[in-house]
Protein backbone atom coordinates (compact mmCIF):
# COMPACT_ATOMS: atom_id res chain seq x y z
CA UNK A 1 0.00 0.00 0.00
CA UNK A 2 1.34 3.26 -1.15
CA UNK A 3 1.79 6.01 1.94
CA UNK A 4 -1.32 8.50 0.91
CA UNK A 5 -3.81 5.55 0.80
CA UNK A 6 -1.96 3.83 4.07
CA UNK A 7 -2.47 7.64 5.98
CA UNK A 8 -5.96 7.54 4.20
CA UNK A 9 -7.00 4.20 5.53
CA UNK A 10 -5.68 4.83 8.77
CA UNK A 11 -7.77 7.67 9.59
CA UNK A 12 -11.17 7.53 11.37
CA UNK A 13 -14.08 6.39 9.09
CA UNK A 14 -15.86 9.73 8.94
CA UNK A 15 -12.60 11.87 7.49
CA UNK A 16 -11.65 8.29 5.38
CA UNK A 17 -14.88 8.31 3.35
CA UNK A 18 -15.10 12.28 3.10
CA UNK A 19 -11.23 11.92 1.33
CA UNK A 20 -11.75 8.50 -0.68
CA UNK A 21 -15.12 10.41 -2.01
CA UNK A 22 -12.75 13.80 -3.07
CA UNK A 23 -9.95 11.54 -4.45
CA UNK A 24 -12.41 9.78 -7.07
CA UNK A 25 -13.69 12.87 -8.02
CA UNK A 26 -10.49 14.45 -8.63
CA UNK A 27 -8.99 11.66 -10.78
CA UNK A 28 -12.13 11.41 -12.52
CA UNK A 29 -11.43 14.90 -13.55
CA UNK A 30 -7.74 14.81 -13.56
CA UNK A 31 -6.79 10.64 -14.66
CA UNK A 32 -3.39 12.10 -15.29
CA UNK A 33 -2.99 13.38 -11.52
CA UNK A 34 -0.56 11.13 -9.35
CA UNK A 35 -1.65 10.94 -5.95
CA UNK A 36 1.67 11.66 -3.39
CA UNK A 37 2.35 11.77 0.26
CA UNK A 38 4.00 14.95 0.63
CA UNK A 39 4.25 17.14 3.92
CA UNK A 40 2.75 14.17 6.03
CA UNK A 41 -0.82 14.35 4.13
CA UNK A 42 -1.86 13.36 0.33
CA UNK A 43 -0.98 15.46 -2.25
CA UNK A 44 -2.80 15.27 -5.78
CA UNK A 45 0.12 16.23 -8.75
CA UNK A 46 -1.04 16.98 -11.99
CA UNK A 47 1.25 17.65 -14.35
CA UNK A 48 4.55 17.19 -12.26
CA UNK A 49 3.05 20.22 -10.24
CA UNK A 50 1.26 20.33 -6.79
CA UNK A 51 -2.41 20.63 -7.54
CA UNK A 52 -4.40 20.12 -4.15
CA UNK A 53 -4.36 18.32 -0.70
CA UNK A 54 -5.84 16.43 1.45
CA UNK A 55 -5.95 17.42 5.04
CA UNK A 56 -8.29 16.41 7.94
CA UNK A 57 -8.83 18.13 10.80
CA UNK A 58 -9.72 15.97 14.00
CA UNK A 59 -9.92 18.87 16.14
CA UNK A 60 -11.90 21.12 13.97
CA UNK A 61 -13.97 18.35 12.38
CA UNK A 62 -13.47 19.02 9.07
CA UNK A 63 -11.31 17.87 5.80
CA UNK A 64 -9.43 20.55 3.85
CA UNK A 65 -9.60 20.24 0.41
CA UNK A 66 -6.74 22.82 -0.45
CA UNK A 67 -5.75 23.76 -3.49
CA UNK A 68 -1.89 25.21 -4.20
CA UNK A 69 -3.23 27.88 -6.72
CA UNK A 70 -5.93 29.20 -4.52
CA UNK A 71 -5.71 32.30 -4.80
CA UNK A 72 -5.29 32.51 -8.23
CA UNK A 73 -9.54 31.24 -8.22
CA UNK A 74 -11.58 33.77 -9.45
CA UNK A 75 -14.66 31.70 -8.67
CA UNK A 76 -16.87 30.26 -5.96
CA UNK A 77 -15.31 32.87 -3.54
CA UNK A 78 -18.02 32.39 -0.64
CA UNK A 79 -17.19 28.61 -1.16
CA UNK A 80 -13.44 28.93 -0.55
CA UNK A 81 -11.69 29.45 2.27
CA UNK A 82 -8.08 31.52 3.51
CA UNK A 83 -7.31 31.79 6.54
CA UNK A 84 -4.60 34.28 6.05
CA UNK A 85 -2.62 31.35 4.10
CA UNK A 86 -0.90 33.34 0.69
CA UNK A 87 -1.21 31.03 -1.60
CA UNK A 88 -3.63 28.42 -0.23
CA UNK A 89 -7.40 28.47 -0.73
CA UNK A 90 -10.16 25.09 0.39
CA UNK A 91 -12.69 23.97 0.08
CA UNK A 92 -14.07 22.43 3.63
CA UNK A 93 -16.16 19.18 4.38
CA UNK A 94 -17.56 18.13 7.82
CA UNK A 95 -19.67 15.05 5.91
CA UNK A 96 -20.32 13.40 2.54
CA UNK A 97 -23.72 15.18 2.52
CA UNK A 98 -22.10 18.79 2.61
CA UNK A 99 -20.03 18.04 -0.47
CA UNK A 100 -21.60 20.54 -2.93
CA UNK A 101 -20.50 18.74 -6.15
CA UNK A 102 -21.40 21.46 -8.06
CA UNK A 103 -19.34 23.77 -6.64
CA UNK A 104 -16.45 20.97 -6.63
CA UNK A 105 -16.59 20.56 -10.00
CA UNK A 106 -16.18 24.07 -10.80
CA UNK A 107 -13.85 24.95 -8.50
CA UNK A 108 -11.99 21.35 -9.79
CA UNK A 109 -11.88 22.83 -13.73
CA UNK A 110 -11.00 26.17 -12.70
CA UNK A 111 -7.91 25.54 -10.95
CA UNK A 112 -7.17 22.96 -14.16
CA UNK A 113 -7.03 25.95 -16.48
CA UNK A 114 -4.37 27.11 -14.08
CA UNK A 115 -1.88 24.44 -15.44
Amino acid sequence: MKPAEAYIFNQPHLYQSIMLHLLQVIQQQLPESEVMFKWGIPYVYYKKKPFCYLAPNHKKGFVDLGFAKGFQLQRNQSELVDEKRNTVKSLRYTSLETIDHEVLLDVLAEAIDLY
